[in-house]
């Protein structure tokens, strides 16, 4: 019989010929796991911080956005009523003149100043009104009020007169037309 030699390691586990190997694949493999389960907690901690962060974020974001849009519609017409102010003003300044003044033709000479800057400030946001009369009656811009004999065939299924005039916001209706049709 040959002799091998015989180490006895400090954990009871004997290595044969020297060979250290022998030894070292037991502990690695019960370390391994061990390893592989801490490599794993932590990658699942460092998910979960991430997905913690970006609820967080998002929730934030959805906050922030709900504020900015209840701003935006609170201050949405202060620029086309700051516009406005000038011409409020010189309403104000007529209708002290109307109570005064005895010259019919200089009062309505300001009156119509006060509606032209009116409309001019209107127009420059965006306003335009609507041409109706004379027009075919389409649905999709006006609102029939009600239907007259038309004084000629010609006229029939047109508009013939306007009740409340129309109006276009930067080419979209904000207010149909009320008028009268033809039959």
């Amino acid at each position: 019989m040959e002799e091998k030699d015989v180490k006895i390691t400090g954990e009871g586990n004997e290595a044969v010929n020297g060979d250290a190997s022998a030894v070292a694949e037991p502990e690695n493999q019960a370390k391994e796991p061990v390893n592989e389960t801490e490599k794993w907690q932590k990658e699942a901690a460092e998910w979960k911080d991430k997905y913690i962060r970006l609820v967080a974020e998002f929730d934030n974001f959805r906050k922030r956005s709900a504020k900015e849009r209840l701003d935006l519609i609170q201050t949405a017409g202060k620029d086309v009523i700051v516009s406005l102010l000038d011409t409020l003003d010189d309403s104000e300044r007529a209708q002290k003149q109307l109570e005064t003044s005895t010259d019919l033709q200089a009062v309505k000479e300001g009156v119509n100043l006060v509606f032209n800057k009116m409309r001019a400030v209107l127009q420059a946001k965006g306003l335009k009104p609507m041409e109706s009369i004379g027009k075919d009656f389409n649905p999709d811009m006006h609102e029939a009020i009600t239907e007259v004999p038309a004084p000629t065939e010609k006229l029939k299924g047109k508009v013939l007169d306007e009740v409340q005039k129309g109006y276009y916001l930067n080419d979209k209706i904000i207010r149909f037309a009320k008028v009268v049709v033809g039959k």
